[in-house]
């Protein structure tokens, strides 16, 4: 792995710098690392960076199916999400939202969900599994881009409420 560099174009992407500016003004000093490739799966992801899969925060957006709000779950990558879990907390069943509906509401391109700069405002919510684990790592704007953190500042950062849904 390697830190994108001041002159990189992903590192000046619209979508990075918006994560880079949130994590700046949540007070997170993490640099943006770029990875050798897109890291389209957590066990992908956790191989680039020598870590346990675990420990990757896949940013999974679901739409509400009564009222079409973006749900966004942040979730340990050795887990899965269980939707009834899901949609018994929020209220509504939920479905996976497509590629279209995941850029509208936050931003991000599939692959490159961070937990904070989306465009709009979504419905937030951190999987207690991740909290096994003293730091994680999260998308940052980019398919090919990470940065690190701890589970207590990915719960502040998304100001989302923790929960249990992962699939027994």
């Amino acid at each position: 792995m390697a830190e994108i560099p001041g002159s990189s174009a992903v590192l000046a992407s619209p979508a990075v710098v918006r994560v880079t500016e949130a994590l700046r003004a949540a007070g997170i000093d993490s640099p943006i690392v770029e990875l050798p490739g897109a890291a389209r799966t957590a066990k992908l992801a956790a191989q680039f960076l020598g870590c346990e899969v675990g420990q990757i925060a896949n940013s999974l957006v679901f739409r509400g199916g009564a009222t079409g709000t973006p749900i966004l779950v942040m979730s340990s990558g050795a887990r899965r999400v269980d939707t009834g879990k899901l949609a018994a907390i929020v209220g509504e069943a939920v479905g996976k939202a497509d590629a279209d509906f995941v850029r509208t509401a936050t931003g991000f391109a599939i692959g490159g969900v961070a937990p904070a700069g989306h465009t709009g405002r979504l419905r937030a919510f951190v999987e207690r599994s991740l909290a096994a684990y003293g730091t994680v790592w999260a998308a940052a704007g980019h398919p090919n881009t990470v940065f690190q953190l701890a589970y207590r500042d990915l719960v502040r950062i998304t100001g989302g409420g923790e929960i249990d849904a992962a699939q027994d």
